[in-house]
């Protein structure tokens, strides 16, 4: 279309080209003609044909094969992320990434346009007739539409900050202009009137500091961006912090909220540095070439000799402005990978470290606090001056560890009730940096270098621990491939938001929530104040306000935790898919890097996400997907055979329709299900399939999950050949799923062999005397209150190091849900009965898991001992170092207070590291399965999807992924991992003596291949 345009075009002697008549490329356009041009620009979309070094896909953007997309690309087309995102200049265009592919000032010159014409020439000559070209197709899509998602991605990556500060100055101006204020929502006109006395603030102290003789010490890393965009990114990143706050909604710790603001500002003035270095070199240097030449004219120099300083400087300019050029030339054809690599060469600045971020943090903290003011929203008294209070408050806490007899004092940033109100609302108004990607994320080729475009990723999430760091860093790009191979498959996973669901979640929660296990939008009454004075009930009375509150703060929490998904839920809702780049945390376990919709999260995540490709159930895909709403309804229903699971889907085919067509206005059967969103959008999915004239040819957008049998045991009992333990996690085939969390808590048919479990065991007890032995008390209390719920969380975490008083409180959680005990002693009392107990069960039941759980905590302690950190490489190559060492207190003083900073000491934390290295080896199995599960499926054809121990496919493909994870869990396990394990100890350490291996059963690993129930 494009060609034939410019053919019309030329023939009426409108355009002139360069360029040969069969060219694909864009012509420049030189017409009187107005109306002709706009024609042509209307009609003629912009045409880039350049190549990206996308995985599997060759210069002619077709795969040469089924698995050319499995390939890995090489050295020379592999990306270096920048580590630093966006970056720009205030109330100007904003100097970013992504400004200087859409700028259309020209930077390059002629010349460069000439260049990149002749270029355009060689490559039009050297490939085929277009009509003789398969269509060019890239990530499954057009390349155009690829370029266009791209350029996208790229301007949500660099440009976040500069649309924010740009807003702001839109809407300052429209309210100067027209002399009121916007129709804004309630927070979002907290931030604009927060914003320019922020930004003026900033600005004074930019200025006042460059003229102090003795500078502040932030004012080294203060002046490196503009006002405005520093004061967006505080105002953001402290009220983001005051939402997602752990310790407590509408506070957060100054150390923390100093160091996240100072990293952000440090990553923002990376690109806009450099940009702004080389744009204004040039200027600089033509001021000092006149002011000496206006010197030289009454002091000649004899003619052919020239100032050897001014050359000097002309030719650095000339350097830095063909630098800059060519930056803008590879950022036009997205040759993203070169511009990191420039930048990194040319960036020679030091990185800022914590003290920096600290005191640059805490000098924007403070004068955000002394700046940014709130007026409540109520009429108020003429004649008396307006209620107008600092939205933010600096204060010390104190806090008391009661089992040490130790109290220490932390800075608090609090907010005033007002903001906290509005808190939950502010969600939609914050800018949220690591969003879902538009376009495939970029392959993974080295330790930060991989998904996101510009945005600073890493494949490891080291939180500052220098050795894990330096340990990957170290790992050959040859070993770590499969790690490499596993996460870019994780990340090409294409997904969509289910709109119909998206709906049905805003209509409950306009509605104030409290439906299908969402927060209340409303706060629980606190306690009227009793008319009394008697001490003992004005305490009662002050305990439960104090417990109310408490509720209240939890709410809140879950409340702007629901904001912040909808918020990116509503974004992505009219994208045809999006992609999550993954990394790792330390021991080899897979994360998506965006933290808030995501298919890691709670049931309204996995209920509104959904494949982006959709494909048809097939005979087998619609016999999964009654399963799949078996599994999600559960209450004991996922624990029947997979015929009883098809049976109760068939008998509720009523309830199913009624679900799917008035999930509100009808019986709402679906919110009975333990995860009621996910269990709608699997009504959905089927009542669209069964009522399809063919239901086997109905389009799927639904992942099914195939879930492990309390996994971590599952790990143990493969490794120790646990027949026993085997039979208890379905690593055997049975008549229908082995239930160990109901084998904890009743004993089973197969584990009948005089072994006592926790029931056995307080029926026991209580028909002792209460008088000699106090536990009978407590198995009376209990006895009616054992079942498989009370007891699940305990045996999950068993395997992964669970302490005691890990296991009392998760029991004392349970009970104090059921409000079994009313007393709160005899509930504690009760818990620590019941948590032993089970420890005890647990001991007994899964014998030779202890034994290897013993095995390796003796050697980390060997090794512990010897001041060194327990290390190890997964199955895959990753190689892990536990990072727990001593930290020690180093206090840094700041405008705002004297922060205390806590680093890593050569001295490594004995106790931890033996205690946390079963689970973590453990875990770094269980992750090594995953992927291999993951890279075996994509190169089988399937969509995969994994969250730790849950597998996802569409339906149609459930039973070749429940071959390909049986299949590679049999092959992770036919490896000696722990004789491989005890060889690199020893290696390591030959100074050393470890405890022998534990003895191992008999148990065959081919049998997990024959077992229907191992995930199900």
């Amino acid at each position: 279309m494009w060609r034939n345009l410019a053919r019309q075009a030329s023939s009426k002697g409108i355009i002139r080209s360069s360029l040969p008549s069969s060219s694909p490329y864009s012509s420049i356009i030189f017409s009187n003609d107005l109306n002709l041009v706009e024609k042509i620009r209307l009609h003629a979309p912009k045409c880039v044909n350049y190549w990206f070094p996308i995985m599997g896909f060759g210069r002619s953007g077709v795969l040469s094969s089924q698995n050319s997309g499995l390939g890995r690309p090489s050295s020379a087309n592999s990306s270096y992320p920048f580590g630093f995102s966006r970056n720009c200049s205030c109330v100007k265009g904003y100097a970013s990434a992504a400004e200087a592919i859409a700028s259309e000032e020209d930077l390059s010159g002629s010349d460069e346009v000439q260049e990149l014409m002749e270029e355009m020439i060689r490559q039009d000559n050297a490939v085929e007739p277009q009509s003789r070209r398969p269509k060019k197709m890239v990530a499954g899509m057009g390349i155009g539409m690829y370029n266009t998602l791209r350029r996208r991605q790229m301007k949500i990556e660099t440009e976040a900050w500069d649309e924010a500060a740009k807003e702001y100055q839109e809407l300052l101006t429209d309210m100067c202009q027209h002399k009121l204020a916007p129709n804004l929502p309630y927070m979002k006109s907290l931030f604009l009137g927060w914003f320019e006395p922020l930004r003026d603030a900033i600005a004074e102290d930019q200025q006042s500091s460059q003229q102090k003789r003795q500078r502040p010490s932030h004012y080294p890393h203060f002046d490196q961006l503009p006002a405005d965009k520093m004061a967006v990114i505080t105002m953001h990143k402290l009220m983001g912090l005051l939402m997602t706050n752990t310790g407590g909604i509408g506070s957060t710790r100054v150390v923390q909220a100093a160091l996240q603001i100072g990293e952000a500002i440090e990553q923002e003035a990376r690109i806009y540095r450099f940009l702004e270095k080389t744009k204004k070199k040039k200027s600089a240097t033509d001021k000092n070439a006149e002011g000496e030449s206006d010197k030289n004219t009454t002091d000649k120099k004899p003619e052919g000799e020239s100032d050897p300083m001014i050359n000097e400087q002309r030719k650095l300019t000339k350097e830095q402005e063909n630098l800059r050029k060519r930056v803008t030339k590879l950022m036009k054809k997205q040759k993203v990978h070169q511009v990191r690599g420039i930048l990194k060469e040319h960036d020679d600045s030091k990185p800022w470290g914590q003290e920096a971020h600290a005191k640059v943090g805490c000098r924007l903290i403070q004068l955000l606090a002394e700046t940014a003011y709130i007026q409540p929203p109520i009429d108020q008294l003429g004649d008396s001056p307006p209620d107008i209070r600092p939205a933010f408050l600096h204060t010390l806490k104190t806090v008391t560890n009661e089992t040490q007899k130790s109290s220490r004092r932390y800075g608090v940033i609090e907010c005033d009730p007002l903001v906290f109100k509005g808190l939950q609302k502010t969600a939609r108004h914050m800018v949220i940096p690591y969003m879902p990607m538009l376009v495939p994320p970029q392959n993974w080729t080295g330790y930060d270098k991989g998904a996101y475009l510009f945005l600073p990723s890493y494949i490891m999430r080291t939180h500052g621990a220098k050795q894990l760091r330096e340990a990957v860093k170290r790992t050959s790009r040859n070993q770590l491939e499969p790690v490499f191979e596993a996460l870019d498959t994780l990340g090409n996973t294409k997904w969509r938001v289910n709109k119909r669901l998206l709906g049905v979640l805003d209509r409950i929660w306009a509605s104030g929530g409290g439906l299908a296990d969402l927060v209340d939008r409303e706060d629980v009454p606190l306690p009227e104040e009793p008319d009394t004075e008697d001490e003992a009930e004005i305490r009662k009375w002050r305990w439960k306000v104090k417990a109310a509150k408490k509720v209240n703060c939890e709410k809140h929490s879950q409340r702007c935790d629901i904001e912040l998904k909808l918020c990116v839920a509503r974004k992505m809702k009219d994208e045809d898919g999006f992609y999550y780049p993954h990394n790792l945390d330390f021991r080899g376990r897979a994360y998506p890097m965006h933290p808030y919709l995501n298919h890691l999260g709670s049931d309204l995540c996995r209920g509104i996400l959904e494949f982006a490709e959709g494909r048809p159930l097939g005979k087998s895909g619609l016999r999964w997907l009654k399963i799949h709403l078996a599994n999600l309804y559960a209450g004991g229903i996922d624990k029947l055979s997979y015929e009883g699971r098809i049976a109760f889907t068939e008998n509720h085919l009523d309830d199913i329709f009624d679900s799917a067509d008035r999930p509100l206005e009808g019986r709402r059967w679906w919110l009975s299900a333990e995860d009621p969103f996910q269990c709608l959008a699997a009504c959905v999915n089927l009542s669209e399939a069964l009522r399809s004239p063919s239901p086997e040819t109905s389009i799927s957008h639904m992942p099914v999950h195939q879930d492990g049998s309390c996994n971590g045991l599952q790990h143990y009992a493969a490794l120790g050949r646990d027949k026993l333990g085997a039979a208890a996690v379905n690593l055997v085939a049975g008549d229908k799923p082995a239930d160990v969390y109901s084998g904890i808590a009743a004993r089973q048919a197969y584990l009948s062999l005089s072994r006592q479990i926790v029931l056995d065991i307080m029926r026991s007890d209580a028909e002792k005397d209460p008088a000699t032995n106090p536990d009978a008390t407590y198995a009376r209390l209990l006895i009616n209150q054992v079942d498989r719920k009370l007891v699940k969380q305990t045996v999950m975490t068993s395997v992964y190091g669970v302490t005691y008083i890990g296991a009392r409180d998760q029991i004392k959680k349970r009970l104090k849900e059921r409000c079994a005990i009313e007393d709160d002693n005899q509930l504690f009392a009760a818990s620590c009965y019941a948590a032993k107990t089970t420890l005890t069960a647990l001991g007994e039941m899964f014998e030779a898991a202890r034994s290897i759980m013993s095995w390796l905590g003796e050697c980390a302690k060997v090794i512990a001992s010897e001041n060194q950190p327990v290390r190890w490489t997964t199955p895959l190559g990753l190689p892990v170092v536990q990072p727990y060492r001593q930290l020690a207190r180093h206090l840094i003083k700041t405008s705002l207070q004297v922060l205390t900073l806590r680093r890593e000491t050569d001295k490594v934390m004995v106790k931890r590291q033996r205690t946390a290295f079963p689970p973590n080896f453990v875990h770094s199995l269980d992750g090594s399965h995953m992927m291999m599960t993951a890279v075996a499926s994509k190169r089988a054809g399937l969509n995969f999807a994994g969250v730790h121990d849950s597998y996802w496919t569409h339906a149609c493909d459930v039973d070749e992924m429940n071959r390909i994870l049986r299949e590679k869990f049999v092959e992770l396990y036919d490896a000696p991992i722990l004789e491989n394990l005890l060889e690199s100890f020893q290696t390591t350490f030959p100074t050393l003596n470890f405890p022998p291996l534990p003895e191992r059963g008999d148990f065959d690993l081919r049998d997990v291949l024959e077992s229907p129930y191992f995930f199900n």
